[in-house]
């Protein structure tokens, strides 16, 4: 009989994010946005490294708001709303930079929405004359991000969308394990080892980067194994930001299932079938399904499949796959 074992953290996870989020007074008018989620919730998985850009670069609290203003189709700069004049664009692309370049013990980033530094998309940009123009990144971010391509980034508001939440806390448990398993120890082995855990969670996020990142694996070990690992793991993260579907849910589900065909009895067979296509047409959360398959993989599965991270990507008391 195979044991599947849950995700035990060790220890808390480093994440970086928005001080206001904390609770922390420093936005422009003195006050905050604390997150309940974040504080009541994650902080049991993660250990936080709270980061102000504007009050990092020497703004003050309380201080005139910045915001993004464009002419055209130019990369927007931050400027005061009051006076036009202070411009503090360089200043936050540095700091963006440094740290993304520093602090590499990052296994995430969660954001303030909205915000000209913070704000990952859709945050308001102005023609010089005050009138909207389109909408665009924070200055501060776009630069970590540049910094830093893998690190799992989002906004606090969109964790309230299950899917969303799903996915960014699914990457930032994935990057963990690719630093301590890959990063800090590297070897090819290593290397496929982590793939092999990954690759059905990866295919529920993006099949066609499964498909690429096993071929790709299948010369690596001709690259110097530096540039290896670190295109690897580079296209690992872009493709993981995909969002799973029910489809790509359900169809890793049938793969797994199939792992089992020749030991399950007719009965148990159908029954696991039933809850997927319940699943699939939206009638049960996830976890309905994925019930029923870990306890049959636990009597009939390999020890290769009952290993894959899929199974258990975080968790099981964050609850996710309840609501997806």
């Amino acid at each position: 009989m195979a044991e599947i074992k849950p995700l035990v953290l060790e220890q808390k996870i480093p994440v970086g994010i928005s001080s206001c989020l904390l609770g922390e007074q420093v936005r422009y008018n003195g006050g905050h946005k604390r997150s309940r989620y974040c504080l009541e919730v994650l902080a049991d998985c993660f250990s936080y490294r709270p980061y102000c850009p504007e009050v990092a670069i020497g703004l003050g609290v309380p201080r005139e708001p910045i915001r993004l203003v464009a002419e055209g189709d130019d990369q927007p700069r931050a400027l005061g709303t009051v006076d036009a004049t202070v411009d503090v664009t360089d200043r936050l692309l540095e700091y963006g930079r440094q740290i993304g370049e520093s602090s590499t013990e990052l296994r995430g980033y969660i954001l303030m929405k909205g915000s000209p530094s913070c704000g990952m998309e859709r945050v308001k940009v102005y023609h010089p004359n005050g009138m909207p123009n389109t909408a665009g990144t924070g200055i501060f971010v776009r630069a970590l991000c540049e910094a830093n391509p893998e690190l799992p980034v989002e906004e606090e508001a969109r964790l309230n969308d299950p899917v969303l939440r799903d996915n960014f806390i699914a990457r930032v448990f994935a990057y963990d394990d690719w630093k301590r398993s890959v990063e800090a120890d590297p070897s090819y082995h290593n290397l496929i080892q982590f793939h092999s855990r990954q690759k059905y969670l990866l295919m529920a996020h993006h099949y066609q980067g499964y498909r690429e990142l096993g071929r790709y694996l299948a010369e690596a070990h001709q690259l110097p194994l530096q540039q290896a690992m670190q295109q690897y793991i580079q296209n690992f993260m872009q493709h993981m930001a995909h969002r799973a579907s029910r489809k790509t849910h359900t169809n890793v589900l049938m793969h797994l299932l199939g792992y089992m065909k020749k030991s399950l009895d007719p009965d148990c067979k159908q029954e696991l079938l039933e809850g997927i296509e319940q699943y699939r047409l939206g009638q049960v959360p996830l976890v309905v399904p994925l019930a029923l398959l870990k306890h049959y993989l636990k009597r009939y599965g390999s020890e290769y499949v009952c290993e894959q991270t899929y199974l258990n990507p975080y968790p099981h008391e964050l609850g996710l796959r309840n609501f997806i």
